[in-house]
């Protein structure tokens, strides 16, 4: 069955061309946009070992100009805006992510409306709705709930996800096109890289099987496979819920600890420089000093962090990918394109 065209915004990363994908095989027309179009013929080998690619287009546009996103949204009947900045470090100036994020979130949203696009996806995240409550918080956190902004500590990075999903709900409150919103906010995403472009929530992953960290920082973290997230996409698109839906992605918590032991339990031999036992805080917190991944997970250390998304579940009728499965799924696909 031929569907509608589909526009992916940044195509060529790691959760939007398993968009791509899903879309591909449910029918839809997909058009990606890419920063360049020297990067099309690349994207697109990558998609056709998974899809037919006999629908797929490409075009240029960037999140910080207006040029293209014209084009780019033409005859498009929706929007999966999956580009967003996700740097491996924090910048010194917030505002080098957060006004990408926010900007070009409008910026695309701008060009939906004009062009009478019918539904709006956009990829936000749990670090829209976790961060800067209090250390000892006990209630899983839900669909209701949102980061806290002027929390002391917060990232750039959580800062900019949850100011782009907020700009995106108060445009579309008061747009009058009729678009339908909603967002699609996953935990660490893990699951099959189809290529090198991993993205940065899987270069832990990278590091653990190369043996970089002797022992994983205690940390607890909703995991969602990248498979599930680009199927969240297309059942927003699809769902007979009213506009302005938040969609949780997470299968469930674990401890990166966890993830860990599944990946040396999944892979074997390959695995064995995966650490197998967890850091002290202090030491975390003293690595911090001179490392910018440390930093940033410092003081996160410890926290118990549950998520429910029993209406996410029940919204979009999603049955989710075992964590551990992802975990594994991940790491037995970076040895198998042999970037480990």
């Amino acid at each position: 069955m031929s569907r509608p065209m589909v526009l992916v915004s940044g195509i060529s990363g790691f959760i939007a061309k398993h968009c791509a994908v899903e879309m591909l095989q449910a029918g839809y027309g997909v058009r990606g946009t890419v920063r360049s179009l020297k990067r099309a013929d690349e994207v697109k080998a990558t998609i056709a070992k998974h899809a037919d690619v006999s629908r797929l287009e490409f075009a240029a546009a960037d999140l910080e100009s207006d040029a293209g996103w014209k084009e780019a949204v033409d005859g498009c009947a929706h929007v999966l805006h999956v580009a967003s900045p996700f740097p491996p470090d924090q910048p010194k100036n917030e505002q080098e992510l957060i006004r990408p994020a926010v900007e070009g979130t409008l910026r695309v949203l701008r060009a939906a409306s004009a062009a009478g696009v019918q539904r709006f996806v956009q990829t936000s995240s749990m670090v829209a709705v976790m961060y800067g409550h209090p250390h000892d918080r006990k209630a899983p956190f839900t669909e209701s709930d949102w980061t806290v902004l002027d929390a002391p500590g917060l990232t750039a990075y959580s800062k900019s996800k949850t100011l782009a999903e907020k700009a995106g709900r108060e445009f579309v409150e008061k747009d009058r096109s009729g678009l339908h919103y909603a967002t699609v906010n996953p935990g660490l995403v893990l699951g099959p890289a189809l290529d090198a472009d991993i993205g940065t929530s899987a270069l832990f992953i990278k590091m653990f099987l190369r043996g970089k960290y002797p022992g994983a920082p205690r940390l607890k973290i909703p995991v969602v496979d990248v498979r599930d997230v680009a199927k969240m996409h297309r059942l927003a698109v699809e769902t007979t819920a009213p506009s302005g839906g938040r969609y949780l992605g997470a299968a469930e918590c674990l401890w990166l600890i966890e993830i860990a032991r599944a990946i040396r339990a999944g892979l074997g031999d390959a695995a064995r420089k995966v650490p197998n036992r967890e850091l002290p805080d202090w030491l975390v917190r003293l690595s911090a000093i001179w490392d910018g991944a440390a930093r940033q997970t410092a003081p996160d250390l410890g926290k118990d962090f549950q998520v429910d998304n029993s209406r996410t579940r029940q919204a979009l009728g999603m049955e989710f990918i075992p964590a551990r499965d992802a975990a594994v799924a991940l790491a037995r696909s970076l040895v198998d394109l042999k970037l480990v």
